[in-house]
């Protein structure tokens, strides 16, 4: 009987034994490879020199002899503006004028007249007098007039508009028979740009970026036009003036860029990449390694930083001996160190993940440049070893009794 129950109590546990699944971790090798380290802005393109062309006066657009895509060169006409009104002008400024001379001429020989009978002591002073002060203002009305003349002419001429540099029409804002008001700022007839294929990107940069640019610096951008290609330019200024948009400051840098095809066109958005450092065959971990952290309930051995010792996984009373090796000395140079030097050896210094004996070991690295998804090695582990990026938690098995009495469930 005792054997009976012993035996049911053996099948017993059996059928309902848990099944124990190891921890189950993600693992990712350091290798070499090309690095750079980038900062991204976006901005917009535009041509090197863009010319805004207006009208100093006001009328009615008579004729376009350019549309948008034109080519024009410097002193070509390209629009014209009806001259009636200021022909008119132009006329009555010329009958001012010569009226002001034949009274000028009259006032000459009223004023040399008096003269000589003022010589002969014939007439009074004061009618000589009189006599030269007219003269004087008949003088004045003619420069007067003289003037207002000038000014008809060139109001005159500015009813034929030109263009002020060679190159291409990107602009027009006006059509034939628009009134064109100039009061107080002259109005924007047409937009040219002297030369597409050499351009330029206005690019904002934060300003926790832009101590990393300098003067030819290399680029590369691209554009929603043409996705998949990568254009490239070189930075030409970094400007100091501000921008502040939202309590975000902002620095323009001016980008050159050449475009020989024309491919690219003004006011295309292009998102840059500021080549700060490059780095080739160098040594690199992928950045999930840096971000993976153990939960609190999985087993770490506690190990130095460097290779070797998270090779071996020594012990803890080896790790202790060796600890106790340190002179007094020793010790008290490193606590004497300044708080600055350990400040920036933590910046530099970081903690990754092995396995060792099922076990997670704890490695610091110390890393150089990174581009965001991987990061420059410089010490800490070697070509090849491969480091935790992730790990998946136990799941229960069913046991051997779950699993025969969900097989009879089924058959039933």
């Amino acid at each position: 009987m005792v054997a009976v129950l012993a035996s049911g109590a053996g099948v017993g546990w059996y059928l309902n034994r848990p099944a124990s699944t190891p921890l189950q971790y993600e693992t990712t090798t350091v290798g070499r490879g090309e690095l750079t380290q980038v900062v991204t802005a976006t901005g917009q393109l535009n041509p090197l020199v863009k010319v805004e062309v207006g009208s100093q006066i006001s009328g009615i657009i008579q004729k376009l002899v350019v549309d948008f895509n034109s080519p024009v060169r410097e002193g070509e006409v390209i629009a014209q503006l009806d001259p009636a009104t200021y022909q008119a002008n132009l006329i009555q400024a010329q009958g001012n004028l010569a009226n002001a001379k034949a009274a000028e001429e009259l006032a000459q020989l009223s004023a040399e007249r008096a003269k000589t009978l003022q010589s002969e002591k014939l007439n009074a002073k004061a009618e000589y007098e009189k006599a030269v002060a007219d003269l004087h203002q008949a003088e004045a009305a003619v420069k007067v007039n003289e003037g207002s003349l000038k000014k008809a002419q060139v109001d005159l001429a500015r009813c034929t508009i030109y263009a002020p540099i060679d190159g291409i029409v990107i602009s027009r804002n006006v059509n034939v028979g628009q009134t064109v008001a100039a009061s107080l700022s002259a109005p924007t007839l047409f937009v040219i740009a002297n030369d597409l294929a050499k351009m330029q990107i206005e690019a904002d940069v934060a300003e926790a970026d832009i101590g990393l640019l300098e003067t030819g610096q290399a680029v590369e951008f691209t554009v929603d036009a043409f996705p998949g290609q990568t254009f490239h330019g070189k930075v030409t200024q970094v400007r100091n003036a501000p921008k502040a948009d939202q309590n975000v400051v902002t620095y323009t840098t001016i980008i050159d860029v050449s475009n020989p095809n024309l491919k690219l066109k003004p006011g295309m958005t292009a998102n840059v990449s500021f080549i700060v450092t490059h780095r080739d065959n160098t040594l690199k971990i992928p950045n999930a390694a840096l971000r993976f952290r153990p939960p609190k309930n999985v087993e770490i051995v506690k190990s130095p930083a460097n290779k070797s010792d998270a090779t071996d996984a020594p012990a803890k009373s080896e790790l202790k001996s060796e600890g106790e090796k340190k002179s007094d000395a020793e010790k008290k140079s490193e606590t004497a160190k300044p708080k600055k030097e350990k400040k920036d050896k933590r910046k530099s210094e970081r903690t990754v993940y092995v396995v060792r004996g099922g076990a997670l070991l704890p490695v610091k690295l110390k890393l150089g440049i990174t581009d965001g998804r991987e990061t420059e090695l410089i010490e800490g582990l070697q070509e090849g070893d491969a480091v935790v990026v992730d790990m998946s938690e136990p799941k229960e098995s069913p046991t051997l009794a779950s699993r025969m009495s969900a097989i009879f469930k089924r058959k039933n």
